[in-house]
């Protein structure tokens, strides 16, 4: 008899910056998985170009995160055009790779925006959906540099911290109404955003690798993956986790 844990058969998933590296390995995994997808991020031809591979049980949103004030709004007509959401994927995000001396307050706000301030947005407006239905999952996606300090990405790396501080605060609140919050964070994948962070820095390319116990990177689809894991009925007793998928890198030496 097949096992049914992992089937997402009949689930509807929000993720945010769906058109590229990580979430598009996402989205990918989910699909297979059984579940209808919805991808959203600024660019509409590179979405569209992404729904073109995903096939039929995909489609996508242009909305840019950094208005933040307009997520409230979003969120309301993308339920009214697509019905319940019923996994909220929090992928989306920018990097900036650069000395603290020389990072502005604007760099930094913008950042935070992004990465930290529209995830609490989103989460609070689907949270609110969600409640009323008494069910739902929330997944975000936080990054190896919350678990130990890396140099030149101070701005990324307060923000994914929070992410994890929120997880938990998000799980506390939310799961006795029958809403699973979880994070997922990964070392260092395969991606585009990956590439930009080592910029032809071999020697931070191989001292990422040689603290790496596996021996490689991983893939956009190890991520989504572990997202398939967390979104199904396999994972109902857990929430409030973070979960590293990382090749054993935060436990290297």
């Amino acid at each position: 008899m097949k096992n049914q844990a992992f089937d997402l058969s009949g689930t509807t998933v929000l993720i945010t910056g769906g058109g590229t590296g990580l979430g598009f390995g996402i989205a990918k995994t989910l699909i297979d998985s059984g579940s209808k997808v919805i991808i959203s991020g600024r660019r509409e031809q590179v979405l569209q170009r992404a729904c073109e591979q995903l096939g039929e049980k995909s489609s996508y949103k242009v909305f840019d995160l950094a208005s933040t004030n307009k997520i409230p709004a979003f969120v309301n007509e993308l339920e009214k055009e697509v019905g319940p959401i019923d996994i909220l994927v929090n992928n989306a995000g920018i990097h900036l790779k650069k000395e603290l001396l020389d990072v502005t307050d604007d760099e930094y706000e913008k950042v935070i925006r992004i990465n930290q301030q529209s995830v609490f947005s989103l989460s609070r407006e689907f949270s609110g959906k969600m409640s009323e239905r008494k069910r739902g999952c929330i997944i975000m996606i936080s990054s190896m540099a919350s678990r130990y300090g890396m140099p030149k990405v101070i701005a990324y790396t307060a923000a994914k911290s929070a992410i994890e501080g929120m997880t938990r605060a998000l799980a506390v609140e939310l799961s006795p109404i029958g809403i699973r919050v979880n994070c997922i964070a990964p070392g260092f994948i395969e991606t585009e955003m990956s590439a930009n962070a080592f910029n032809g820095d071999s020697a931070r390319m191989k001292r990422a690798l040689s603290r790496t116990p596996m021996g490689f990177f991983g893939s956009p689809d190890d991520v989504g993956y572990a997202v398939v894991y967390l979104a199904s009925s396999a994972a109902r007793y857990v929430t409030g986790v973070v979960l590293p998928v990382d090749g054993g890198n935060s436990i290297g030496f």
